[in-house]
């Protein structure tokens, strides 16, 4: 399908200029990074920008870097970027396990972990695992920097806080001092790719205290505070896994659409978080699957 909307093209040679430009048009401009939602936008005349800024030539927003526990994710990293990391996979294993599972090899290699939750779609995969680490999102304007904490960053399906002369830098996170184990469960089709029908992830810490966030299960990506509630000072007993299934079906609102129905998305989070558990404890203690040996 060709694009038949016409606008203007800049790829700006720095950041400066790019939110020059951003603060002139507003709404009537839009970011291409990955392109992945926005050339598929265009195509079907959802997005009907004045202008378009390829932000891919700033390169400084392609960096992955660690320091001092600080884990900061540029907005030009691709999900394959993010695989291709000793970095990620060394000191964030679950963000390395849900990039596998984010669409094709195709799309990994164009979409960004930052377009992703620009996106905010409910299934966005990489957004489960940004809420377990409390990760906060970097953004700019001509009005200055600001960080949004990623639990306020969603404001509803598709929509963020983001406003429309600001650009995201880059997804930073602090990784927990206790030693951890993670899991990320998918429930999707099993054959192919596709959007996720819901998504769990699971940080387990060392200190008996746990971080649980889900996706596809609501309006919005979130974390589950009442099953964390229910599990945090406790080992992972089948009577406290129990109440934790029980607790998250009353945090979650699935619905049914063409992927799954409300009732399935109801019965398999029960499961995902249940099999998400015990994967992410028996990790935590060097047991269980490997990273990556999915679960669902």
């Amino acid at each position: 399908m060709p694009i038949t909307t016409e606008f203007e093209y800049l790829k700006p040679k720095d950041m400066d200029e790019a939110l020059r430009v951003m603060s002139l048009y507003k709404e009537s401009a839009r970011v291409l990074a990955g392109g992945t939602d926005l050339i598929v936008h265009l195509k079907e005349n959802i997005a009907r920008p004045k202008i378009v800024v390829d932000i891919k030539g700033i390169t400084s927003l392609g960096k992955i870097e660690l320091k001092n526990e600080n884990l900061s994710i540029g907005s030009l990293v691709t999900f394959a970027d993010i695989i291709e990391s000793p970095l990620i996979k060394k000191h964030c294993p679950l963000l390395w396990e849900s990039a596998l599972t984010v669409a094709s090899t195709g799309v990994r290699n164009r979409a960004t972990v930052a377009g992703n939750i620009c996106s905010a779609v409910p299934s966005a995969d990489s957004a489960p695992v940004l809420a377990v680490y409390d990760a906060e999102v970097l953004v700019k304007s001509v009005r200055g920097e600001r960080r949004v904490s990623i639990h306020a960053w969603f404001s509803g399906p598709k929509k963020t806080v983001l406003a429309f002369d600001e650009v995201v830098l880059a997804v930073e996170l602090k990784l927990p001092k206790p030693k951890t184990g993670g899991c990320y469960a998918k429930l999707s089709r099993y054959e192919g790719e596709d959007l996720a029908q819901g998504g769990i992830a699971v940080l387990a810490l060392a200190d008996d205290t746990y971080r649980v966030a889900a996706c596809a299960l609501g309006p919005k990506p979130s974390r589950c505070p009442a099953t964390e509630a229910v599990l945090n000072g406790n080992k992972l007993t089948e009577k406290i896994l129990t109440k934790a299934k029980e607790t998250i079906l009353k945090e979650i609102s699935p619905i049914t659409d063409i992927r799954s129905s409300k009732d399935y998305r109801n019965h398999m989070a029960s499961v995902m978080l249940g099999r998400a558990l015990q994967a992410a404890v028996a990790r935590l203690f060097g047991k269980g699957s490997k990273y990556g040996e999915w679960v669902i």
